[in-house]
């Protein structure tokens, strides 16, 4: 794996990130991935990625919301957090074609380990790999996603062409998973925010890095960029969590202001672009099916603005880790998505522009 942005020496925002700097920081979740690269029978860069809320999550759920910002994508599960506000099983993000493969998986986990609810509704996310893998062979089985969770773990997480993130693309430059945290003063206690992308989407030209107009002083002149034919799919999931208290309403609260952190990177919310958000908290323990009253706490509404200063931050520092930490990729028909050169990155940052 490449150097991540901090690794490179710029560090963005005001708020301090943990430990990690990952959705790890949070405690309690865990990550795990599965690669699939091969060549025959068919080309695939393509993989699964897990999210574990918690090591419990099957029989202590955890509150949750979800935003829409561009709807040309798909996460299951979405009508019932909707109904309920509740996560109750881990989180998978894998390509366009297999979302329903990963998300019976998780239901077949689910009663393996004799989890026996009425009915399982798992959230799985997808992002479109088919420029550089055969989509259309169904390379990703049911191994693979057991392998991702397998692995989950907490600690540092893994990046760029990894898991879900394998084939996918971020402004022309090769994407995938990344990852960041940054950890909030409420005055009402300290509380991580941590955010995972899998990034896949935007034009080069849009592409902004603390500001500065990136996309635009490394153009397809010196960088080649994919998408350049069509179709010219995009989309970008993220996955946010916290160990602050908050209820569904105020998930959906900071859900949506992952919105300003894509905005900083240059991500419009195109037609073609399925740009769909997820917040879980584990700021409280909600046991399945008990029979007693949940015992619940939650930060007042006014105390939230650090946890949106927090997720914002961490989003952008995400979709920037992807790119800096994915390599050259070579695909299906000899294409190619080009890995955002370290150099030439600091080489725009210290350009001056008029």
């Amino acid at each position: 794996m490449r150097a991540r942005l901090r690794d490179l020496g710029l560090a963005l925002g005001e708020l301090p990130v943990g430990s990690h700097n990952a959705i790890t920081d949070v405690p309690g979740v865990a990550v795990g991935h599965a690669t699939v690269v091969r060549d025959e029978p068919a080309v695939l860069r393509t993989g699964v990625t897990m999210v574990v809320p918690r090591p419990d999550v099957w029989t202590n759920h955890v509150f949750a919301a979800w935003y829409n910002f561009s709807g040309n994508g798909e996460m299951t599960g979405l009508p019932w957090i909707e109904e309920s506000g509740l996560i109750g099983a881990p989180i998978g993000i894998t390509n366009t074609h297999q979302v329903g493969l990963v998300r019976d998986f998780i239901v077949k986990r689910a009663e393996e380990l004799g989890i026996r609810d009425a009915f399982h509704l798992p959230v799985v996310a997808e992002t479109w790999d088919g420029w550089l893998s055969e989509i259309g062979s169904f390379g990703v089985t049911e191994d693979d996603a057991r392998a991702a969770l397998d692995a989950a773990a907490a600690g540092p997480v893994a990046e760029g062409c990894v898991g879900g993130g394998t084939g996918m693309i971020c402004h022309g430059f090769k994407g995938g998973i990344g990852t960041s945290s940054r950890v909030v003063d409420t005055g009402q206690g300290r509380y991580t925010v941590g955010v995972l992308v899998q990034a896949n989407y935007g034009r080069r030209v849009d592409l902004r890095v603390d500001g500065r107009p990136v996309g635009r002083l490394i153009g397809n002149d010196r960088v080649p960029s994919a998408w350049e034919e069509p179709p010219a799919g995009g989309s970008i999931i993220v996955i946010a969590a916290t160990d602050a208290p908050l209820l569904p309403i105020q998930c959906r609260r900071l859900a949506k202001r992952i919105t300003v952190g894509l905005g900083r990177v240059g991500g419009y919310g195109e037609d073609s672009s399925g740009d769909i958000f997820l917040v879980f908290s584990t700021g409280n323990d909600l046991p399945a099916h008990s029979k007693d009253r949940w015992s619940l706490t939650a930060l007042t509404m006014d105390l939230m603005n650090g946890l949106f200063y927090g997720v914002a931050e961490a989003t952008e520092e995400a979709i920037l880790n992807a790119l800096c930490t994915a390599e050259t990729t070579t695909g299906q028909k000899g294409r190619t998505a080009h890995a955002l050169p370290h150099d030439l990155l600091w080489e725009a940052l210290k350009t001056p522009v008029l």
